[in-house]
């Protein structure tokens, strides 16, 4: 006799991701207070990003004469979104990152190479912090549809960096105080 997947064990079925659907329709209260500067920055620049878009369909499709800055200025747009969006994930630690490993290492290797891989990041952005500030000194060209320098973007992708690089400093620092306060004997109870 054959038995039916529904007749199993939970013994018997492999393990596999908790998937929990609820949390992606949870409606949370908006407050201000969760989230920084960051995230009302790019949301900001991703609204200017959606009214150039629409603005370059409008003029080309609804009109037939496209407007000629709308597709250089959403590409510098979209990558102020980029950069200033990975400020955010800086802040949130939610950069790609392989997680399969830490769950079968010891915690105290785990929380070794969460601190070396914080110091790695912070390492590397502000390698390109400096790398980007070099770089935007040394454009001199303009843009081709309006009179801006391109090193403005330059400059911008330049602060995203060293933002990237102090909001990973932050959250080492977090990890490292909670980890110490965490390690530290609860007070006794006088009673």
């Amino acid at each position: 006799m054959s038995q039916t997947p529904s007749s199993k064990t939970p013994l018997s079925e492999p393990p596999g991701p908790e998937i929990d659907f609820n949390l992606a329709f949870d409606d949370d209260d908006f407050r201000f207070s969760d989230y920084a500067v960051e995230d009302y920055v790019t949301l900001v620049v991703f609204w200017a990003l959606i009214f150039v878009v629409f603005l370059q369909f409008f003029t080309r499709y609804v009109l037939g004469d496209s407007t000629t800055w709308t597709e250089e200025i959403a590409r510098y747009l979209l990558i102020l979104v980029g950069f200033i969006g990975s400020v955010m994930a800086a802040r949130k630690g939610t950069h790609i990152m392989v997680e399969f490993f830490y769950h079968y290492m010891p915690t105290w290797l785990s929380r070794l190479l969460n601190l070396c891989v914080d110091v790695a990041s912070i390492a590397f952005y502000g390698m390109l912090a400096w790398i980007t500030f070099k770089l935007s000194g040394r454009t001199g060209g303009m843009m081709i549809s309006v009179d801006v320098p391109k090193s403005v973007l330059y400059y911008a992708v330049c602060a995203a960096f060293v933002l990237m690089a102090l909001r990973g400093l932050q959250r080492l620092v977090n990890r490292i105080m909670a980890e110490r306060r965490q390690g530290q004997p609860a007070p006794s109870d006088p009673h």
